[in-house]
């Protein structure tokens, strides 16, 4: 018998959900950023473990509502926690409980969740086991907890194992063969966000967003023609550089990525627009894709 179900990644903003995400998949499908609220929509990776295939869906960090933008990445994450099967929530293991009764107080015993302590190679095993201790009074909520070190995959492995134990009794949802449901061009415009973030520093990288116009697919080659949405006159230089040289390295981070996913050559142009206040303009916002 077969298992298959959808899984929430859930936590704070920054708590490591997309790297997390990318590890279990082997493959670096969402955007990455050391900077917090990088996430901005759900996405997925289809990850097969034995007999159960696990669909991981990568969420924005929970944080207080803001701007229209952020009031939607909220209701994406709230979202996904009660569309799922199951629930991982994230905690890097410097993190004190109370971002944790936080998600309590949201998820309500709804859905059934495991704690995932994430960064244990940062801390010394005294640490580790303090911040283990300090959930023990939550033991009823949660199914299980498991320490785990992202880039040495760590855990992973006991991860994916509780997770399918976990989840229901049910034929494949997707080609085995499949690494995410996700559209191809939201992945790319993931990938040209996160070479903004990379390159471009303070509010800017939040003031922006990503439109793929078009992929043209030719033999050896795929040409990307996208717009980068920013909010003032004045970021367009920023972005841009002196003599370019800012979106250069914009777009040589993010045709790296989309050369490694694709395994095919990519020819990326990138324009600027600016479209003042776009993330408080609701009507906008449902236009590139941010529909509730």
């Amino acid at each position: 018998m077969t298992k298959a179900g959808f899984v929430s990644l859930i936590g704070r903003p920054n708590a490591g959900k997309s790297t997390l995400m990318n590890s279990l998949l082997g493959e670096n499908i969402a955007m990455v950023s050391q900077k917090a609220n990088a996430t901005r929509k759900r996405s997925n990776a289809i990850v097969m473990h034995k007999d159960t295939q696990i669909i991981f869906v990568d969420t924005p960090g929970l944080h207080e509502r803001e701007k229209v933008l952020n009031q939607f990445m909220l209701d994406e994450a709230l979202k996904a926690m009660g569309d799922c099967d199951l629930i991982v929530y994230l905690a890097p293991v410097t993190d004190s409980v109370e971002h944790y009764e936080k998600f309590l107080k949201l998820n309500n015993d709804r859905v059934k969740h495991i704690i995932v302590i994430s960064k244990i190679d940062q801390v010394s095993q005294e640490k580790l086991f303090k911040r283990i201790a300090s959930y023990n009074q939550f033991a009823h909520n949660f199914e299980a907890l498991i320490p785990v070190a992202i880039p040495k995959k760590v855990g992973h492995e006991d991860l994916l194992k509780v997770i399918s134990k976990y989840l229901p009794d049910s034929p494949f949802l997707y080609d085995p063969e499949d690494l995410t449901s996700e559209l191809v061009r939201d992945i790319y415009a993931g990938f040209v966000r996160e070479g903004i973030f990379e390159n471009v520093s303070d509010e800017i990288p939040y003031e922006s967003d990503v439109i793929i116009d078009s992929i043209d697919e030719e033999k050896g080659i795929d040409k990307i023609y996208a717009t980068i949405i920013i909010e003032k006159e004045s970021q367009k230089g920023i972005i841009i550089g002196k003599g370019g040289e800012s979106i250069k390295r914009i777009g040589k981070s993010a045709r790296e990525k989309i050369e490694r996913l694709s395994g095919k050559k990519a020819y990326l142009n990138l324009q600027v627009s600016v479209k003042k206040g776009w993330t408080k303009d609701k009507a906008f916002l449902e236009e590139i894709g941010y529909k509730s």
